[in-house]
């Protein structure tokens, strides 16, 4: 198979920030910033990476500055030269398995943690016995639709209904999932050029979809601690004028912040005065762990909120279903889309999910005490490892977005990969990349994975946590 061919515009993009935090000469720092790409899935395995000679031109450095960094990256094993295809991205795992030569699977001795999921609720199982007692009645159809299991859409329409947001069936439709949900509604709304806001940092996928779609991202911060700043939301709003607004106002991935009342009406009355489509996901949203939750975003707004959601996160991440739910004109433009990117959502996982999402409140209210025992477990033994990281204690989600000190997200991935822990760097979590004073750690973890993690984040940290990435040479010495 030909390899998938990186620009060497595309490629400038993403090493917008390659020299940000490094010391090390120019090939080196180049070389890293490729390497963590690679890792992060931002450049896929097997892709051709640019010309020397196009790349350099397009970063503004010399041809040898890049034809140093590639040397390195095929030293270390990231690059292979292949006759006619140039140079093209390798993945090693420092003897491991490759997770590409396995379909994309994950050796079973190497914890992957770029995934921040629950296991199954054990109500799971017995909706599943449950949902086969209606699939004689469901063989009769064609086993998918694209607009839901009326069933499903009521109970999905109920529980924003018990959260303070009125809400019909006919507001609602079933998606294959919360991204599958995000990239249909980037399809319809945002046209190649326009402007859309976005947190930074945020979902990885979401922007992705975003950019797919042909949007220009304009972004406003959002810290663990501080959360959003109201005056840049509400500036950078009315200055451009986004077409559509990408948010998490409620335990924000990764960092974990709930946007107060205050910044939400900022967000709304901002985004209502120039047109703005507020699109706010709340996959994370219900998995709260102290305080109460705020009503969903759409209550009470002026303008136009759609809300994301899912049943991944509450029940199980192997029940792709996901909703949309907004005004039913806005619907049905999406069903309209829908066909050219999948044909409808299938019908057994819908009879599963019907029997669920009824559930929602008490399986969250049993989910407290394990998320809450993770947390804590998770955050005093960071605290106490690593003392020199910043380690905020969220009210809920899934994951700590750690504040390292130093720009060492990239080498720290590197070397924690090492050990047999996989995590993204922070950079992935960028819009614009950045980020490499961040690491998010999910705390969906055992006793003895968490302790895993921590002794393996402790030994890496030891080698790469005293010099900026690249300082001591090519990060490939700790892979």
């Amino acid at each position: 198979m030909t390899p998938v061919l990186l620009s060497a515009r595309s490629a400038a993009v993403l090493l917008t920030h390659w020299r940000a935090g490094s010391d090390a000469p120019a090939y080196e720092a180049l070389a890293d910033a490729v390497r963590v790409l690679v890792i992060d899935g931002r450049i896929p395995h097997g892709a051709r990476l640019p010309a020397e000679r196009g790349l350099a031109a397009a970063l503004g450095v010399s041809r040898t500055t890049v034809a140093n960094a590639y040397a390195r990256l095929r030293v270390d094993g990231f690059l292979t030269s292949l006759r006619g295809s140039g140079s093209v991205v390798r993945l090693p795992l420092e003897g491991r398995p490759d997770p590409e030569e396995f379909g994309g699977v994950v050796p079973a001795d190497v914890l992957d943690l770029r995934k921040a999921a629950l296991r199954s609720a054990p109500v799971v199982a017995e909706a599943v016995e449950r949902a086969m007692r209606h699939l004689p009645a469901a063989l009769a159809g064609i086993g998918f639709d694209t607009v839901g299991d009326p069933g499903l859409r009521a109970a999905i329409a109920e529980r924003y209904t018990a959260r303070g947001l009125p809400t019909s069936p006919s507001e609602v439709i079933v998606t294959v999932g919360a991204q599958h949900a995000i990239a249909l509604l980037a399809r319809v709304l945002v046209g190649r050029g326009d402007p859309v806001l976005v947190e930074s940092p945020t979902y990885p996928h979401a922007h992705e979809a975003l950019r797919a779609a042909g949007g220009r991202l304009v972004s406003v911060p959002v810290d663990p601690r501080g959360g959003w700043d109201e005056g840049v939301l509400d500036a950078t709003l009315r200055r451009s004028a986004p077409t559509m607004a990408y948010v998490m106002p409620e335990l924000h991935n990764p960092t974990g912040a709930t946007m107060p009342t205050s910044t939400r009406s900022v967000l709304l009355e901002a985004a209502a005065a120039v047109g703005t489509v507020v699109v706010a996901d709340e996959t994370m949203g219900e998995l709260r762990i102290d305080g109460p939750s705020a009503p969903p975003l759409a209550a009470g707004a002026p303008g136009e909120v759609v809300m994301v959601g899912s049943a991944d996160k509450v029940f199980w991440g192997g029940l792709r279903i996901g909703w949309i739910r907004a005004a039913p004109e806005l619907l049905h433009r999406l069903l309209l889309a829908r066909p050219t990117g999948d044909l409808g959502t299938p019908t057994l996982d819908q009879l599963v999910a019907r029997e669920l999402v009824p559930q929602t409140a008490a399986v969250l209210e049993a989910r407290r005490p394990a998320l809450r025992a993770g947390r804590d477990g998770l955050v005093a033994a960071l605290r106490e490892r690593l003392p020199e990281w910043d380690v905020p204690s969220p009210a809920g989600g899934l994951t700590t977005w750690v504040g390292l000190g130093r720009p060492v997200s990239t080498a720290l991935v590197l070397a924690a990969r090492s050990e047999g822990v996989v995590l993204a760097s922070g950079g992935v979590f960028g819009p614009d990349g950045g980020f490499e004073r961040s690491l998010r750690v999910p705390f969906t973890l055992t006793a003895e994975e968490r302790e895993r993690v921590v002794d393996a984040l402790a030994r890496s940290w030891s080698r790469v946590g005293g010099a900026t990435v690249g300082a001591r040479g090519s990060s490939a010495a700790v892979v």
